[in-house]
């Protein structure tokens, strides 16, 4: 199946020729929360380019290329869930989206819990900062325990095995 035919790796449901690839394109994401998802999709999709130029450019200069490339492309990415949003619609220019990010980097998996502030300039939104409401690092499970990647399986049966 082609990419673009696929369901978006973003979790909204929608196709993603129909969804993120439309900002990867070049369109501007109309609210924060559609921002936010597309860059979850170039982590998905490795489009540094596209996370760098949604980057706000006072904290732009901050942010390690080399790491977010490397944190890209040894993720395995297993999903985006959305916890909470504050403004950040098409009429705002600042807004807020807290997230759960999870996945499996280097045989660990993780759930990355972040609070993202977000503004528009000129008509776009970037992504300004985040606070980590836990840390990026392993989440250790038992053999028994629910995967923490949040598929549901035994921890041995997933990630653990």
């Amino acid at each position: 199946m082609l990419r673009g035919m696929a369901t978006c790796p973003c979790g909204s449901g929608v196709a993603e020729n129909t969804c993120c690839a439309v900002f990867h394109a070049g369109a501007a994401a109309p609210t924060a929360l559609a921002l936010m998802r597309s860059r979850y999709t170039a982590y998905v999709r490795g489009e540094i380019d596209y996370l760098f130029a949604t980057q706000d450019p006072a904290t732009r200069a901050g942010v390690d290329r080399d790491a977010v490339t490397a944190w890209s492309r040894t993720t395995q990415w297993l999903g985006l869930e959305i916890v909470d949003t504050a403004r950040g619609g098409e009429a705002d220019d600042e807004g807020i989206v807290e997230f759960i990010a999870r996945g499996v980097t280097n045989g660990a998996p993780f759930a990355q819990r972040e609070r993202s502030r977000f503004r528009k300039l000129d008509g776009r939104w970037h992504y300004v900062d985040g606070k980590a409401a836990q840390a990026r690092a392993a989440v250790t499970a038992g053999r028994n325990d629910p995967c923490p990647c949040g598929s549901g399986k035994k921890y041995k049966k997933c990630h653990g095995a």
